[in-house]
This record gives C-alpha cells, sequence and structure tokens, in this order.
C-alpha cells in the first residue's frame, strides 16, 4: 500500500560515510535514486551512527565524511530542491524507534540475516568473534530509517534486500500489534545490484581494496584499471579471450556503449584484442564518464557553505517528517504522556 498521505509516493535511500563513494554505489543505487527524485519525494540519509556500528573506534573517520559523501549525490545528479539530504545522528526519533522496534525481532532472526553474515566475515578482526549488539542490530536501525519517513520504496544493491524484507517484518509485525500506521517498504534493485570489485571480488568495497571512486584522478583510475584482474587463460595476446571470466570486459558493460562492446566481445574471442589495449579503453570511457560528476563535484568543494546550507534544511526538513511518525507510533503505544 502506498503512503496514501502524500501526493507523491516517497523513497527513503542513502549511504554510510565511511569514505567517498564508487562506481558501485553510482550503479547500485545512485543512478536509480537521481532518475527517481522527479517522480517521488526522495529522502536521502546520511547514516552516521550505522556506520558507527564498525567504526566506533574511528569516529573521526565518520565525521570527515559526511560532508564527502553528501558531494557526492550532489555531484551525481541529487538535486536539493527535489531531494531532501538529512544526517541520521541529527534525527533522534529514528533512535527512539529502533528501541520500540527492537522489541519486535528475535536476537535468532538477527543471526539469520545473510547480509549480515557476509559482512562479520569481512570483520572478524574488528570484532575477533565476539559481535556487539550495535552490528547485529544495526538492520533494526534502518528499518527505523525507512519507516521513520513511511518510505514506500528503497533502492538498493542486492545485499541489501534482507534488510528490507526485515523492514517490512517489523512493520507488519507493528501494525498487527499496536494499529496501522508503518508502510511496508518496497525494494527496487538495479540493473547492476551488486557491482564486483576490480579483483573479481562478489562486491565493490571500501575495506577491500577493489574500487573506483567517482573522485579518483585519471592517473589514479588507470593505475587501477590496469591491476583489474583478467581472463587466466588468456596468456599472450593472440590467446582466445572469454569476456565473462574477465572484470575488464565486465566494467566496458557499464561504461562502453553497446555497438563498441560488441566489437570487444568478438576481438577478445577471436585473440585479435589484447588486454593492455582493452584495459586503456575502459579507462578512458572510466575517465570520460566520471568528468562531468567531478566538474561538479569541484564546484560544491569550493563552496562549502552551500553544502552546510543544505544539509543544515534537509535535517530540519526531515526531523519534523520523522517527529509526525514518532508522534503516531506512541500514540498507538500509549507512551503519549
Amino acid at each position: 500500500m502506498l503512503n496514501s498521505s502524500m501526493s507523491k509516493p516517497r523513497i527513503l535511500t542513502g549511504d554510510r560515510p565511511t569514505g567517498p563513494l564508487h562506481i558501485g554505489h553510482y550503479f547500485g543505487a545512485l543512478k536509480d535514486r537521481v532518475a527517481l527524485q522527479d517522480k517521488y519525494d526522495t529522502f536521502v540519509i546520511i547514516a552516521d551512527v550505522q556506520a558507527l556500528t564498525d567504526n566506533f573506534l574511528t569516529p573521526q573517520k565518520v565525521r570527515d565524511n559526511v560532508k564527502e559523501v553528501v558531494m557526492d549525490n550532489l555531484a551525481s545528479g541529487i538535486d536539493p530542491q527535489k531531494s531532501t539530504i538529512f544526517i541520521q545522528s541529527m534525527i533522534p526519533e529514528i533512535a527512539e524507534l529502533t528501541v520500540y522496534y527492537s522489541n519486535l525481532v528475535t536476537v535468532s532472526r538477527l543471526e539469520r540475516n545473510p547480509t549480515t553474515k557476509e559482512e562479520l566475515k569481512q570483520k572478524e578482526k574488528l570484532f575477533k568473534n565476539n559481535i556487539t549488539y550495535g552490528f547485529l542490530g544495526y538492520p533494526v536501525s534502518q528499518a527505523a530509517d525507512i519507516t521513520a519517513f513511511k518510505a514506500d520504496l528503497v533502492p538498493v544493491g542486492e545485499d541489501q534486500l534482507p534488510h528490507i524484507e526485515l523492514a517490512r517484518e517489523i512493520a507488519r509485525k507493528f501494525n498487527d500489534i499496536y494499529g496501522q500506521v508503518l508502510v511496508e517498504p518496497k525494494a527496487k534493485v538495479s540493473n547492476f545490484p551488486r557491482v564486483k570489485g576490480l579483483d573479481g571480488n562478489s562486491k565493490m568495497g571500501k575495506s577491500l581494496n577493489n574500487a573506483i571512486y567517482l573522485s579518483d584522478s585519471p592517473d589514479t583510475i588507470r593505475q587501477k584499471v590496469k591491476m583489474a584482474f583478467t581472463d587466466p587463460q588468456k596468456i599472450r595476446l593472440t590467446d582466445p579471450g572469454h569476456p565473462a571470466d574477465c572484470m575488464v570486459y565486465y566494467y566496458h558493460q557499464m561504461f562502453t556503449n553497446p555497438s563498441d562492446l560488441k566489437v570487444i566481445e568478438s576481438e577478445c574471442q577471436s585473440g585479435a584484442r589484447g588486454c593492455v589495449a582493452c584495459k586503456n579503453q575502459l579507462a578512458d570511457n572510466i575517465i570520460d564518464f566520471l568528468s562531468p560528476i567531478q566538474q561538479k563535484r569541484q564546484y560544491y568543494q569550493s563552496h562549502p557553505e552551500i553544502v552546510d546550507q543544505i544539509i543544515k534544511e534537509g535535517t530540519a526538513k526531515a526531523k519534523l517528517v520523522a517527529a509526525d511518525t514518532l508522534r503516531q507510533v506512541k500514540e498507538k503505544m500509549f507512551l503519549n504522556y
């Protein structure tokens, strides 16, 4: 059911400020986020509280990246006249909703979350087999983010689908127990639901050192593409290649036009194309693609006061919306003293 109290259906989307955004973020969420802001009432959360669940030892890193992530969103096409950008920690209503929702979810349910399991494997050194309450429960906080704004749709990467399902379960359980208030969100998965890393890893990630960032310089992009994983069976230039086994071809599918892509595939399979030439072409295409984004980002870097004002206004608007949802929730729970 769509949120009937609004003229437009609503989107809640956003990013954790643990570092600058990369092309995985762009194709996994940002691209859709920008395209949908004309049709949806869009809220973009900078999830600094959730970033602390696995960065609690380095809070300055989270603080330093808040504006970086905001600028990446703006540079990618998020329009503050159409979308509301806000900082999670400045909306205490979300934290209060998280507490109420924690009674609706069992520990075993959180432990079964496949995305949490996968992330824990990457965080073994941090937690040393002693997972924190905050990390295990951050999908509950994410459910509070979504439902605080009564979002109808959440554009996500494929790895986030288990979190959206949990948010739906929480909303449904709350409504069943206390009465109809919350909206059950639906996920919208992009055409590239999970962008692989340069090393062939199933996910491009900030902590995996396998990403191309939206703010990377041309020289950095060329160096990173040069190190990308290629078809292990193609040893000599004239050896027939297998595009499906090559990360360079995988990225060509995102950055190269369809007619050139067919030529690349044919030349690779016939042995007429070498990996060096293929990488150089890919690097050129990525640099060309990111150029307008980087030019726009430079504008915001030169005008930090504009970024500050966008955050201030967006957070004020978001707080009003979240406060209204919390008021309704507390009424249903007989907490409206």
